[in-house]
């Protein structure tokens, strides 16, 4: 396979190789989000940011990896909150409802990344699964709420008997469906799930329904 160099570049057009990649995967992430995988053109995204088709395969080498690659770009930025969440100093039931929060709040300020992972799963998580990088990305979250869900055990708090895997399901869930459901269910039942005046609402909703099943009465 024969190798793709970058074009000549004029001299007033020098540019950061860090920055262009950043470039391309934004728009990127816009056009993949918004068009799909298989409806999405390099052409267009090379046009939107005025380089070539060839400059972008320059950088990632296909559009299939192109994608790869906004898809681990995503996934680094929720992993990257999580590594910076800081819940060490909080009760266990605090906690809990501090990480259901920061999905939220993430959730709702990229729904980019909803479209992606939706659009992903139509493919079968195909991208995903053959990426290095996104294996390597282990969920900080699931080892904080392991954590958190010992400690809440160990002072009696908690009596549900859920991982932290199925935990971080049931948050998830919430907040994936709020955004990527938002139009189908506005159709439906006449709610927007993310109208600004309902939005504080639907978060304390979430905390208190997380809380309600970790110390409810399992017995039955």
């Amino acid at each position: 396979m024969t190798a793709v160099h970058p074009p000549a570049r004029s001299a007033g057009r020098q540019r950061d190789a860090a920055r262009t990649r950043a470039e391309i995967l934004k728009v990127a992430t816009e056009e993949f989000a918004r068009q799909g995988y298989t409806g999405a053109r390099v052409d267009e995204i090379a046009a939107r940011i005025h380089t070539t088709k060839r400059m972008i395969y320059y950088y990632f080498g296909s559009k299939e990896q192109l994608f790869t690659a906004v898809l681990e770009h995503a996934y680094a930025g929720i992993r990257q909150q999580e590594q910076q969440l800081d819940v060490e100093h909080l009760d266990p039931a605090a906690a809990i409802r501090r990480l259901a929060e920061l999905t939220f709040d993430h959730h709702e300020a990229h729904p980019d990344f909803i479209r992606l992972v939706s659009i992903e799963n139509i493919h079968e998580a195909e991208h995903i699964t053959a990426s290095e990088t996104i294996g390597r990305l282990n969920s900080p979250a699931i080892e904080v709420i392991g954590r958190i869900l010992d400690e809440g055990r160990a002072q009696g708090v908690f009596t549900a008997d859920v991982d932290a895997v199925d935990l971080h399901a049931m948050i998830s869930a919430f907040c994936f469906f709020r955004v990527a459901n938002r139009h189908t269910f506005g159709a439906l039942f006449a709610r927007d799930l993310t109208a600004a005046d309902r939005r504080e609402y639907y978060r304390t909703m979430l905390g208190d329904m997380v809380l309600g099943y970790l110390t409810g009465d399992h017995s039955g």
